[in-house]
């Protein structure tokens, strides 16, 4: 059988050129979880604006009046729509083949077609074909749903999709997207509808549906579990196989027992030469374990995937962060994950890779993707090139018992699918008390906080948790400060080694809360600060229209007050590590080390340097002369063309340099 022959051509072409719309649909969408067969439905689709709600199904439709380019929103420049006012509701379709190879009939008998959405925006119907198919709700995660029954024998389908999005809606998970006309301050334009990828994939009848991956890094095992869907089958095996390029670890067959198993898998002890230190995953040495999994029933294969997983164990150990056993110093910067022309969505996943590289190449060795559930597209490069993640999930900015059923029920569909990503290694549900904005006073926002925390650990007791960000802290695996001086002596007098605990949880309010609430004091968890800096540097032109907490003038400036700033920070016993303020740009914003279009503000050496604490060196100044030239040269050298598929090289990946790691020189 031929997979869905091509999709149809486009009849509703917009402005952008063939080589640009590639870009956007070039990458499987769902990497810890591979099949060959799929298809992706990026592109144009047909596109309304429903701001009325007349429209309840598909032939309530009465014009298809424009055209978008997904998944990107119809607020971003590259959809075509570029319409940031405020519009609740709106519909998509398209159409697209399913053919059974020569005769243009439905898959072959037993197989399926599933339909996935990576992400809508916020609430999501699907028809196909007029039959009505699935609702979902939550805009950061992804839903399926098997369209067989419902496809036309002659091969051409037509998917519908109606996305609302109340913009005025501030008890729903919105993270950085702003609910004004305009974006002001730390609030950006909306992202409405689709904004992740659409793709279809033909299964078998009975078919692998989903996996988990869990290291055990102190016994040498991976745990496994692995979930079948479909028709049932008197017997049923998964047979999985594990390698680390030719080198063979595991090549075992399991039973599946009521369309699931769970199995700790054991890596043998070889004695005295153990080459399973080899196998640790860390930013230093990102090591990924390739799995090919078949499903076989009643003695014949039926379904295969391939997916990876690597041998990495956090923890928290007194006040230290642990990585594989050892403290391991935290450099992360703070990513807010967005695009000029593209909004939330990445323009390419060339562009996710660069994201990754340009972090590391900066000094860091890890990211807090902050209010925003990134593509796993991004945390497939920082698995393969070693960026460590910080989780967090977007909030809701008004507190009701519908805002908490939607913060919990997204946030475990969170969990539930990222878990897997060896990169991923501190989750966060809470920021800076937004959502739960009096939790001094009302104990029904601190049991929110408290739940939420230990929901996570029930779902996940393998990695960190950060209760709430910041400030006002209950329970919590990591204390979070937010401060914003950026004067290097007062940070060194506040946080120095004459400074007593005690009097630091009881007089400071860096960010004018208390950092721990009564009946919650610090039980000597890492300390670690976790947003600080936000220093502005804008072209000229740019000065009147953006803002930071702070401003430097000029390139040069710029750089004495990060490196000095860093060079403090880096020298805090105190802490176990830090979240500089920010990777990029973000609109108006202004506060990155890079512009919103990637280019550093001064050379990227010269950030690394001072992100490990090195200072500004001798030769700054003259580095500085030519910056604007040096920086883009290194833009364009700082990444070779894109890496050919993994799975043709497994593991093609240098480790890159200035990743940080326990080194505070």
């Amino acid at each position: 059988m031929k997979f869905f022959g091509k999709c149809l051509e486009e009849e509703y072409p917009c402005d952008l050129t063939p080589n640009i719309r590639a870009q956007a649909i070039s990458a499987y969408p769902r990497p810890q979880l591979q099949r060959s067969q799929w298809t992706s439905l990026n592109g144009s689709w047909k596109f309304t604006y429903d701001d009325e709600g007349r429209y309840a199904r598909p032939n309530d439709v009465k014009a298809w009046n424009q055209t978008i380019e997904v998944p990107f929103a119809p607020e971003s420049i590259r959809s075509g729509i570029h319409d940031q006012g405020f519009h609740p509701n709106c519909w998509y379709e398209r159409e697209f083949e399913v053919l059974a190879e020569g005769d243009g009939q439905k898959p072959a008998k037993g197989q399926r077609v599933l339909l996935h959405f990576g992400a809508v925006d916020y609430r999501a119907r699907v028809w196909v074909n007029g039959e009505f198919m699935i609702d979902h709700e939550g805009g950061h995660t992804p839903f399926s749903m098997d369209i067989t029954s419902v496809l036309r024998p002659d091969g051409r389908q037509t998917v519908t999709l109606w996305a609302a999005d109340d913009p005025h809606d501030l008890a729903k998970p919105r993270g950085k997207q702003d609910w004004q006309q305009n974006p002001h301050s730390i609030w950006y334009p909306r992202t409405s509808g689709i904004w992740q990828t659409v793709w279809l994939e033909e299964v078998p009848a009975t078919y692998i549906d989903r996996i988990k991956w869990t290291p055990h890094f102190e016994r040498w095992e991976i745990g496994f579990e692995g979930f079948v869907s479909g028709d049932s089958q008197k017997e049923m095996h998964l047979k999985v196989r594990l390698t680390v390029g030719k080198q063979l670890l595991v090549n075992d067959m399991y039973e599946v027992l009521n369309g699931e198993i769970h199995r700790r898998i054991a890596l043998s002890d070889p004695g005295i030469d153990d080459y399973r230190n080899e196998l640790l995953w860390s930013p230093e040495k990102p090591t990924l374990i390739d799995a090919q999994i078949q499903l076989w029933c009643e003695g014949q294969m039926v379904d295969e995937v391939r997916s990876y997983t690597a041998m990495r164990t956090v923890s928290i150990q007194r006040d230290r962060f642990m990585l594989n056993g050892h403290p391991y110093y935290l450099r992360l910067v703070l990513d807010q994950g967005y695009w000029e022309d593209t909004l939330m969505t990445a323009p390419s996943d060339d562009a996710l890779r660069r994201d990754v590289e340009l972090v590391k190449q900066m000094g860091f060795n890890g990211v807090r993707k902050h209010q925003k559930i990134e593509d796993p597209r991004f945390l497939y490069w920082a698995d393969v090139l070693g960026l460590m993640v910080w989780e967090e999930m977007p909030s809701a900015y008004r507190f009701t018992p519908k805002a908490v059923e939607r913060l919990t029920k997204e946030w475990t569909e969170v969990i539930e699918r990222d878990a897997s990503h060896p990169c991923i290694v501190v989750w966060v549900p809470f920021n800076e008390s937004w959502g739960v904005p009096d939790l001094t006073a009302t104990p029904a926002h601190r049991h929110c906080v408290q739940a939420l925390y230990h929901l996570t650990k029930t779902l996940d007791p393998t990695r960190p948790v950060i209760g709430n960000d910041g400030w006002e802290s209950t329970a919590t695996d990591i204390l979070a400060i937010h401060d914003y001086d950026t004067q290097p002596h007062s940070v060194a007098k506040r946080y120095g080694p004459e400074v007593k605990l005690t009097d630091l949880f009881d007089r400071q309010r860096p960010g004018g809360r208390v950092l721990t609430l009564d009946g919650y004091p610090h039980q000597g968890q890492p300390i670690m600060l976790t947003e600080f800096g936000g220093i502005a540097c804008t072209k000229p032109e740019e000065q009147n229209s953006t803002w930071g907490y702070a401003r430097s003038d000029n390139a040069l400036e710029f750089q004495r007050q990060y490196a000095a700033l860093l060079q403090t920070v880096n020298r805090v016993e105190m802490f176990s590590g830090f979240c500089y303020t920010q990777l990029t740009d973000t609109f108006q914003e202004a506060n990155g080390l890079l512009y919103i279009d990637r280019t550093p503000k001064f050379p990227i050496e010269a950030i690394a340097s001072a992100t490990l604490g090195r200072g500004m060196g001798e030769d700054a100044p003259s580095m500085l002369q030519e910056s604007a030239k040096v920086a883009q040269a290194q833009m364009e050298h700082a990444f070779p063309d894109a890496f050919e598929a993994r799975w043709a090289q497994p593991h093609p990946v240098q480790p890159l340099t200035h990743c940080g790691g326990n080194n505070r020189a």
